[in-house]
């Protein structure tokens, strides 16, 4: 059955559009429930929520900071779940954390969590394919959408079978190496989408390295969509607020909807 999420996504591409999902760190400053939503009123198919962890390792500095910051101010998993709870976003929800978290709370209870607060995703990239089992059974059990990742050194057997027990979208990793924006789109990121295109009809979203609109546009000539996480990050550490972040995702959102037009 389709989840939530995917239903979102394909909208969107059946519509002849480009999926973008902003990256919003949960629990950094009192308003980031509220940039969640200003997000989605400007133009978010989907938004990701990270939850923080004390030890990111796929992440990169800017995105650590705001861990950090949240982890300082004493937020903790069900803090945001109970914000989360609570609101009204408009689109679907995917938290992104590590699988510490989710075993430490406990996968069903971890699963459970997310249900009751109208997540409709989780994204836990440290748990590989092959220990997925516990997790996804749990996460299926309440119909949360496990997004799995698909890395650049992965042969096309393993992208395959990446992407046959993915739900919602495919997360394609657009270089080796930690998010964080960077001057010019990775040649390895258009490389990635067209490989996992090849293996699956699911949406594939590329992110780690996409930054800027132009970058966005630029590998949505073979990925269905992308995930901006740090360039957003950022907005929310510079203190930008609600609309700083808006404005951001609405020139992602302009970008690659111009892109699409001029098919």
């Amino acid at each position: 059955m389709t989840g939530v999420l995917e239903a979102a996504l394909r909208a969107r591409l059946d519509r002849g559009g480009k999926c973008l999902v902003p990256y919003l760190t949960g629990g950094l400053g009192n308003d980031w429930l509220e940039t969640v939503q200003a997000a989605a009123i400007a133009g978010a198919d989907a938004v990701e929520i990270g939850i923080p962890f004390s030890d990111p390792v796929m992440d990169g500095p800017t995105i650590q900071l705001a861990n950090d910051r949240a982890l300082a101010a004493g937020v903790t998993p069900q803090q945001v779940f109970d914000r989360l709870h609570r609101a009204d976003i408009g689109v679907p929800t995917v938290v992104m954390t590590y699988g510490n978290i989710a075993y430490r709370m406990g996968y069903q209870r971890f699963a459970a969590s997310l249900a009751r607060s109208t997540v409709a995703g989780a994204i836990l990239p440290d748990i590989p394919l092959e220990e997925l089992g516990p997790w996804a059974t749990a996460a299926d059990a309440e119909a949360i959408e496990t997004v799995l990742l698909g890395a650049p050194t992965a042969s096309d057997e393993r992208l395959a079978r990446i992407a046959q027990r993915s739900r919602g979208f495919v997360y394609a990793v657009g270089l080796l190496g930690i998010t964080g924006v960077r001057e010019q789109l990775a040649a390895s990121a258009k490389v990635i989408a067209k490989r996992l295109k090849a293996v699956t009809d699911l949406p594939v979203l590329v992110g780690v390295g996409v930054g800027t609109p132009r970058q966005a546009v630029e590998v949505c000539e073979e990925a269905d969509g992308v995930v901006v996480g740090s360039a957003m990050v950022q907005r929310m550490l510079d203190g930008a607020g609600p609309d700083g972040v808006a404005e951001l995702v609405a020139e992602f959102r302009q970008a690659l909807d111009e892109s699409t037009n001029h098919c």
